[in-house]
């Protein structure tokens, strides 16, 4: 089959609970979205494979936990508060306001066929900049009254990292180069957010930012190219849904000196090969300009202090050379909610049952998958039926997230378990009553294995590790 577009994955996602619309009952909230019991799952099954890649089975890498509400100060000399923009233009004849730099990815309400700006009646302003952060107050006084009481919500989860810096290097004594990984929330006031939940105001990322040597930066980078690169591979996304995109000079943050993106073909229905594919993360070389512009003893070029509100000198000494420097970064950056849709929308599949019926299997890697067995009785009128088929339900619950489903017949059930992605479901039937055996069912190939109880849970433990 040809692959599922955004709005295929929108309504199975409705339909089955990985995502809800937020706000629902109040007519929703723009581009805002909610995870329902599935996609908090699949979410959190995301985050623990890259966590655990990470902090757990490396030893250069520590985790971290930031407030999302820093001291106004740190997006002072982060540079967001003068320079975290996207250039804006409203149209005259439609009323519509668009992002500038992305004009070509719009189509003009009054010309369908042609993007923004190119229409017959197109009559756009001038791009004038808009900060992206959302803006709050701390404390019982507005902004207005108060100056100091303004804040913002972190547009990116690094700068937390970064002023922390020194605070793990001191509790840990790590030495370079070595990492500081966060999962956490991020907002970013979008103009035109959209997409499902591509693009969102409030989203989640998964940074990491792995401090090293000047002098080693640029090989470290791409070695980190190609492990995210793997790494994507490795949660079951197909290669040829993936490309690298180095960014252009035009493309790069102030603070980059190299950029490499990994896409996703997120817009499989568009007709040029190059627009189907989209951001799903970052890989930036973000030099040593974050710390120096947190350091009280950094300056510029010029010699002027580039920092007099901080406390701390963010340099690195190291013991070896005794020599006293201000590291790179490297940062993978990846949100969690475009890896959530590019993992839904690579595991989707349809397959033709006996009866002619289209079939919805979502072929999720099984460490993903938010429930790993499902247990069906075959008649739920028959006591003892139901009583074993809730006794292996909760004997498998101690290694396997596992759910007892009797509210449909069998036919309707294996349906519902494919499409939500469960690679076993488990069936007791009245034979089991005699020979304490169940049928065990692949999501993938719907070949049955009779399995006896005792050997189930060895059984599914081997076969969910080579799913």
């Amino acid at each position: 089959m040809s692959a599922p577009s955004i709005e295929t994955i929108v309504n199975l996602s409705k339909r089955r609970g990985f995502v809800f619309p937020a706000s629902e009952i109040y007519g929703g909230l723009s581009s805002a979205w909610d995870f329902g019991p599935l996609g908090v799952e699949l979410a959190n099954n995301i985050k623990n494979a890259w966590w655990r890649w990470l902090v757990h089975e490396r030893d250069d890498i520590e985790g971290i936990d930031t407030c999302i509400i820093q001291n106004r100060l740190v997006w002072k000399y982060s540079g967001h508060e003068a320079t975290f923009n996207d250039p804006l233009v409203d149209c005259r004849t439609c009323k519509g306001r668009f992002r500038y730099d992305k004009l070509h990815e719009y189509h003009c309400p009054r010309e369908s066929s042609t993007c923004v700006g190119k229409g017959k009646e197109c009559d756009l302003t001038e791009p004038r900049q808009f900060n992206l952060m959302f803006k709050t107050t701390v404390g019982a006084v507005s902004a207005e009254d108060d100056p100091s009481a303004l804040v913002y919500l972190r547009p990116e989860t690094a700068q937390g990292i970064f002023i922390n810096f020194k605070n793990v290097l001191d509790t840990t004594r790590r030495k370079l180069p070595f990492g500081i990984a966060q999962i956490g929330k991020s907002f970013r006031n979008e103009v035109t957010p959209g997409n499902f939940i591509f693009r969102t105001r409030e989203f989640e990322q998964m940074e990491m930012e792995y401090f090293c040597h000047p002098k080693d930066a640029a090989k470290i980078h791409q070695e980190w190219i190609d492990a995210f690169l793997q790494w994507f591979k490795d949660l079951g996304i197909s290669e040829k849904n993936l490309k690298l995109h180095e960014q252009t000079p035009d493309e790069l943050a102030h603070y980059a000196v190299r950029c490499v993106d990994i896409l996703y073909r997120f817009f499989p229905e568009r007709p040029d090969e190059k627009a189907q594919f989209d951001e799903l993360m970052g890989i930036a070389n973000r030099t040593d300009y974050d710390l120096r512009q947190h350091s009280k003893k950094a300056v510029d070029e010029h010699g002027n202090r580039i920092n007099p509100d901080s406390t701390e000198d963010l340099s690195y000494f190291d013991p070896v050379t005794q020599e006293r420097f201000y590291p790179y970064c490297i940062e993978p950056a990846a949100g969690v909610n475009r890896t959530v849709l590019a993992v839904m929308m690579d595991a989707y599949s349809e397959k033709m049952s006996e009866r002619g019926e289209k079939r919805v299997i979502l072929k999720l890697k099984a460490s993903l998958a938010p429930i790993k067995v499902a247990v069906l009785p075959l008649a739920k009128n028959k006591p003892e039926i139901v009583s074993m088929a809730k006794a292996i339900k909760k004997d498998l619950m101690k290694d396997f997230r596992t759910v007892y489903d009797d509210t449909a017949g069998i036919g309707k059930l294996y349906a519902r378990q494919d499409e939500i992605g469960t690679p076993f479901c488990v069936t007791v039937d009245h034979q089991s009553l005699e020979d304490n055996a169940v049928t065990v069912r692949d999501r993938d190939t719907w070949e049955q294995d009779r399995i006896n109880v005792s050997q189930l849970g060895e059984y599914l433990r081997k076969r969910l590790k080579e799913k």
